[in-house]
């Protein structure tokens, strides 16, 4: 069996996860890429998987207002793929009803409705998120922030806005008085805490790498330990592919016109999500503003790091990696990356050209990978 998977940018429409999806895919499998609220997820994926003889499994469906694609090998020929495809989706489901902002009836929704300082009860696995969340939160110098929500809203990047004007300092102000999650946001043994009863999460730039881990898990419980998950970009990858090699994952150019590969990547059990400034902004007085904004200024970054991806050992904190070193840069990303030992390949534009050109610059794990 040969299939081939491959997503690329084409059209961009609004999700109800605040994502912005890809309208047209190519080939015969779907899947599709999104782009978070804080984070353009713009990889391509290409993944080839072709043995003679090798058991493939290819599913896919819709999630998170977006799409997956799971490609799983050599499976026990007991497990049927109605059985696998029931139970993904059955994890799936249960990620929305924890984590969708867009969802009224879910667990992320009842902690934002929470307008106390009195700890409230949080599931297992939103404690695992918030975590994770948190100590991103703190390695990236407080860039990774679940709270930034009013500033999206603000600069018009957010699920109902219209990109297009630069607010007054007043108004950046007013939305930054309930922004900064090391200040609002306490996890304890008794639950969640909110310092600030109006503090507000969004999960956007962690939820559906959570969700892509979930599916991981789910596929193991089965015995598959040979597998590709995607979510909207966001990738889990385990063992190898049929070829017997990492799966094969290719980066995108931070283009919109050329959408050309930029680099071509082996991944083998890690977690993998970029994030890019290339697709959502808006042009002002012949300024650029992107959707990437900085949580201590309440602004768009001004520097010239066009896109991050991170491997990690998860996809749910290669999603927050991604973004909250994206909001830094590449050289305080690169900094920290190097002092967490974490595998990042950040791409720049390059200034001193007199065209569109970019230049990259790997951390130490990622070159070594």
């Amino acid at each position: 069996m040969c299939a081939q998977i491959q997503t690329r940018v084409n059209s961009v429409q609004q999700n109800r996860w605040g994502h912005f999806i890809d309208a047209t895919t190519l080939n015969d499998v779907p899947a599709m890429t999104s782009i978070s609220r804080r984070s353009f997820i713009f990889m391509t994926l290409a993944l080839a998987a072709c043995k003679r003889g090798a058991a493939d499994m290819i599913l896919s469906g819709q999630t998170m207002g977006t799409s997956y694609t799971v490609v799983a090998v050599e499976l026990a020929k007991s497990v049927s793929k109605e059985t696998l495809q029931s139970a993904i989706d059955a994890s799936l489901a249960q990620t929305d009803m924890q984590m969708s902002n867009w969802n009224a009836t879910s667990e992320i929704s009842a902690i934002n409705a929470h307008r106390s300082t009195a700890p409230v009860a949080v599931s297992a696995e939103m404690a695992e998120l918030l975590q994770g969340a948190q100590a991103v939160h703190e390695a990236t110098d407080g860039q990774f922030d679940l709270t930034v929500g009013p500033l999206i809203d603000l600069w018009g990047f957010g699920a109902n806005g219209k990109p297009g004007h630069v607010p007054s300092e007043a108004e950046i102000v007013a939305a930054m008085a309930n922004v900064g999650q090391g200040a609002s946001l306490r996890l304890g043994n008794d639950g969640l805490r909110k310092l600030d009863p109006e503090a507000e999460m969004y999960l956007s730039a962690i939820g559906k790498g959570f969700g892509v881990d979930r599916v991981g898990q789910t596929l193991e419980q089965f015995g598959i330990t040979n597998y590709m998950v995607e979510i909207g970009g966001d990738i889990l990858t385990k063992g190898k592919n049929a070829d017997g090699m990492a799966w094969q994952i290719a980066i995108e150019t931070p283009d919109a016109l050329m959408r050309d590969v930029q680099q071509i990547v082996g991944v083998s059990n890690y977690g993998m999500a970029t994030s890019g400034d290339y697709r959502n902004y808006f042009e002002q007085d012949r300024q650029r503003y992107s959707h990437i904004l900085d949580a201590k200024t309440g602004r768009p970054v001004t520097h010239t790091t066009a896109s991050v991806t991170v491997l990690a050992e998860n996809a749910t904190l290669a999603d927050a990696w991604a973004t909250g070193l994206l909001v830094l840069g590449r050289e305080r990303g690169l900094e920290i990356a190097e002092a967490h030992d974490l595998a990042v390949l950040f791409i720049e534009r390059d200034t001193a050209a007199s065209d569109l050109q970019f230049k990259t610059t790997a951390s130490r794990k990622f070159a070594a990978i």
